[in-house]
């Protein structure tokens, strides 16, 4: 049932493309993220696995430039890219809201970006249109968003945050909002996504089943701190603690269970 994407010994023969250091971040007197430390693999799906209010969020903004950390490093390539501006970071994001601007169309949309780089017309518009004929949106690309799906809404932003061909894509629980099948559908297209550019990539969820069937690794969440970074089959065999036992896997083992119940009165 559950997918494995990557080994341990794919994942040390990889590069370090992103290296974070000791990130700590505050507000007033509350402790966000304490001590944060982890290397992404080039080329890796990671996800980022905890409950609602464990800091996996902020710790997105601050990877993607939106927020400064109150200590801390992050290296991209061996590079201090901690105080550079979201633009210089050679990152997308897709968000859970998908972002989109509503008085465009899907090719505006797309384009948008390439046009603030000032990319020729010429070039903006090729682009674009490959890449949203690569997500099954060409049938689509003169509708504006309140024409599309959630999943066709969903699709559009991944469109326009890989047509700048960013070195790392960050997902802020993109799905979260979507129903079952649509969720399914979308990991086949980031995942094939992954394999044809090798993009490097940063997956925010709350969802135990959706993290161990698409990630290469996993990095589990509690209350501003790391509690485990490992492969899924790591977590399995050798949970950290007693929250990653009861968090991750009793209940992704709960999902499991209650699945093959239905399984069985299938034809």
């Amino acid at each position: 049932m559950l997918e494995h994407t990557g080994s341990q010994q794919d994942l040390h023969d990889r590069h370090i493309k992103l290296r974070i250091e000791r990130l700590s971040m505050q507000y007033d007197d509350t402790r966000v993220l304490d001590d944060i430390d982890f290397e992404v693999q080039e080329g890796e799906f990671l996800s980022i696995l905890g409950p609602s209010g464990c800091g996996k969020t902020t710790l997105l903004r601050i990877l993607i430039g939106l927020i400064t950390p109150v200590e801390g490093k992050i290296l991209m390539d061996g590079i201090d890219i901690t105080n550079l501006p979201p633009s210089a970071r050679g990152m997308g994001i897709v968000f859970q809201n998908y972002a989109l601007f509503e008085n465009m169309t899907v090719l505006g949309n797309v384009e948008y970006s390439l046009k603030i780089q000032k990319e020729t017309r010429k070039i903006a518009r090729d682009k674009a249109m490959s890449i949203i004929d690569h997500m099954g949106l060409a049938e689509h690309i003169d509708k504006k968003p309140v024409s599309l799906s959630g999943g066709q809404q969903q699709r559009v932003a991944i469109a326009r945050t890989l047509v700048m061909n960013p070195q790392v894509i960050l997902f802020d629980e993109p799905m979260s909002a979507l129903d079952v099948e649509t969720r399914l559908a979308l990991r086949k297209v980031i995942k094939q996504i992954q394999k044809e550019f090798g993009t490097t990539m940063i997956y925010i969820t709350h969802d135990q089943e959706e993290a161990f069937a698409m990630s290469d690794r996993i990095l589990v969440m509690e209350e501003a701190k790391i509690s485990q970074i490992g492969t899924p089959a790591d977590i399995i065999a050798n949970p950290a603690n007693e929250y990653v036992s009861k968090f991750v896997i009793a209940n992704l083992q709960e999902k499991i269970d209650s699945l093959s119940r239905y399984a069985k009165v299938l034809p």
